[in-house]
């Protein structure tokens, strides 16, 4: 007999045009029908009969007004086949709502990082709802370091008793890349404001590069990775976050402004990288989780020539786990960002909850 899954699709951005593209590619033996797609914030694709939507040219479907998240949670939970909601959105409202698709039996894949590094209490609410008979599966490998193996193999090593001691890693693709250029271990008169202007016309910075420099997506991975490992957190803000966005920037209006005078700071962090070079060390964006200390930071991290961080090139995240078992850390390295490992992460994903509970 063959098994099938019900999906419905949430976002056809950058991650999820991938996503589509990747699933529409699939070989696999269980069957995967597209019943619902939200094109946009206004429009969806569906049928009330559950029909499956022919993923090769939905952009030519005939689309209608789309579903509350009431209206979305009713009509998947009426699904003939168990159902799996795939978030590929940094929607705020929808991540809070996922306590209510799984408690109506809805699964979820999801790179949203939202749901899980904002306060405690939702994190609490989502994972004690999926805890429950007859609710849904939840699934957010891609939450951190896009489609690398790290919330899994964490996750494995708690569950079969091994203790956490510390994480310690480069989570942004675009820190990763900023830093790898500009503090080498080679002597370099780089500038770090002409290395950001060069990371945002590579396109691997934000729109404005401040959402990166200021540490918070960096900070929300850690709180995730905290939060397995056991450590309460409460926001991704009550911990220290180092900023590289001067002070006196802070308030300035538009991002071209803010880069047009970045400039005038450079002697502040040059003088940061001379104080690593002439001790041997490269400068390295890091979040740190030390559970033998109780603490966790955002931060510019200094590290030997010969430390694994030091070789890392281009924009590729690493992070390092030191725990009981692996006194010498387990070191997870590859690209961390991109749309096409990101919808890979969560296809992955998708495909566990489906052999779980596809019918």
């Amino acid at each position: 007999m063959v098994k099938s899954v019900n999906l419905a699709i949430i976002g056809t951005g950058v991650v999820g045009s991938a996503y589509i593209n990747q699933l529409n590619n699939l070989k696999s033996k269980i069957i995967f029908n597209v019943i619902y797609l939200a094109k946009n914030s206004k429009e969806a694709i569906f049928n009330k009969d559950y029909k499956s939507i022919n993923l090769s040219n939905y952009k030519q479907e005939t689309t209608q007004p789309l579903l509350s998240l009431d209206e979305l949670v009713a009509f998947l939970k009426n699904s003939p086949k168990p159902t799996i909601l795939i978030d590929n959105t940094s929607n705020v409202s929808i991540a809070n709502y996922y306590s209510n698709f799984l408690k109506n039996g809805i699964s979820i894949a999801t790179p949203n990082k939202k749901a899980f590094s904002s306060s405690l209490k939702i994190w609490n609410d989502i994972f004690r709802t999926a805890e429950e008979d007859g609710s849904g599966l939840i699934y957010h490998e891609s939450t951190v370091g896009a489609g690398l193996p790290i919330i899994g193999p964490l996750k494995d090593l708690i569950l079969t008793g091994d203790k956490i001691e510390k994480i310690e890693g480069i989570f942004s693709g675009t820190l990763s890349y900023i830093f790898n250029e500009y503090s080498t271990t080679e002597k370099s008169d780089i500038k770090f404001s002409d290395i950001v202007k060069k990371a945002k016309e590579l396109g691997y910075t934000e729109p404005d590069p401040r959402d990166d420099l200021n540490g918070l997506d960096v900070a929300r991975k850690v709180t995730i990775l905290a939060r397995i490992s056991g450590f309460e957190i409460e926001n991704p803000t009550s911990f220290p976050i180092e900023s590289l966005i001067p002070k006196q920037l802070e308030s300035v209006e538009s991002s071209n402004e803010f880069l047009n005078q970045l400039s005038n700071y450079d002697s502040e962090i040059q003088k940061i990288k001379d104080d690593a070079f002439n001790n041997n060390q490269v400068l390295r964006f890091v979040g740190k989780i030390d559970l033998s200390t109780n603490k966790v930071s955002v931060e510019i991290g200094k590290y030997s020539f010969d430390h694994p961080f030091a070789s890392l090139k281009g924009s590729d995240n690493v992070i390092s786990i030191k725990t009981n078992r692996y006194p010498n850390p387990l070191i997870i390295q590859g690209a961390g960002a991109g749309a096409e490992v990101t919808a890979h992460g969560v296809l992955a994903d998708t495909i566990k909850i489906a052999e779980r509970i596809a019918n």
